[in-house]
């Protein structure tokens, strides 16, 4: 039997805790569990491929279907074999992108018959004003929480299925009530999910939170994807869930409505969404129609 096996949710977390000097593999796990094509419960070939190709879309291109659907075969592989491990590891920090991920890998340890499981979750750290997550951390930061870890209990894999059932069918109403839930066994996931409702179209302007504070700094005099971007950053909920990709595409979809709210100058129509040799500094948006701030 394979020792330990250390599962987490970034390359940023993920390196560090390959740098970290605890014993035992790495494993990261990619997928943004919040958003696209889902069902309750173990994925199918028909939901892997709609995921890839909806990753594809996400990533501008920039991940291809082919790799995408490579990366999520790969690891939900790797996690049905996690067995072989005499010690299961999860490392996840409080924001939505993480909770949501947490839910759905306990919801399949669950179905597994996994139970030799340890959680660390970090929702702070001492010395990291304001903590987003894992990827801050340092190496040597890393180790010293090792210790903090605790068994997953009975009431936290159960939990887990309704959160990714949740999160599954997008259900509005038992979204909501978790994001009430005071006595969560997972305590991190009502603020989460109440992340994730803040993201859902405004009745009354159509735009969700990321959106809106996208507009609100170009109001301010916010000029670049970068000023825009430490702008939205200073002002969301932390721990902050998305990045820069998940923000240009927020930007995209602003220039892309009908009408159109933003417009995009620069050496391309719009901000490339995944790696890319054109220097961010290039591009300029604007708002249109006296649309500042909703």
């Amino acid at each position: 039997m394979k020792t330990i096996l250390h599962i987490t949710s970034g390359d940023c977390a993920g390196g560090s805790l390959e740098k970290s000097g605890l014993p035992g593999e790495v494993f990261v796990w990619h997928d943004i569990l919040y958003d696209g094509p889902r069902i309750p419960g173990w994925p199918s070939d028909e939901i892997l491929n709609a995921r890839a190709r909806f990753l594809e879309q996400v990533t501008g291109g920039g991940l291809t279907k082919e790799q995408v659907l490579q990366t999520l075969k790969d690891q939900y592989r790797k996690l049905a074999a996690a067995a072989d491990y005499a010690q299961l590891v999860l490392w996840f920090d409080g924001c939505l992108f993480d909770q949501s991920m947490l839910a759905h890998l306990l919801m399949l340890l669950h179905k597994l018959k996994i139970k030799k499981v340890e959680l660390l979750c970090l929702d702070a750290f001492p010395g990291i004003e304001p903590f987003d997550g894992l990827g801050q951390l340092q190496p040597s930061q890393l180790a010293s929480v090792y210790d903090q870890r605790r068994t997953v209990t009975e009431d936290q894999f159960t939990f887990a299925e309704t959160v990714d059932q949740a999160f599954a069918r997008r259900d509005l109403s038992q979204l909501t009530e978790l994001s009430n839930n005071s006595a969560a066994p997972l305590p991190w996931v009502p603020a989460a999910v109440t992340r994730w409702l803040q993201e859902q179209p405004d009745p009354v302007t159509g735009l969700g939170r990321l959106e809106q504070l996208v507009l609100h700094a170009i109001g301010n005099g916010c000029k670049t994807p970068g000023e825009i971007f430490s702008a939205v950053a200073a002002n969301d909920t932390h721990p902050k869930y998305w990045g820069d990709i998940t923000l240009w595409v927020k930007i995209n979809g602003l220039a892309d409505r009908n009408p159109p709210l933003v417009q995009i100058d620069g050496p391309t129509p719009r901000l490339p969404q995944w790696q890319t040799s054109l220097d961010l500094n290039q591009f300029t948006i604007k708002a249109l129609k006296g649309r500042s701030a909703p």
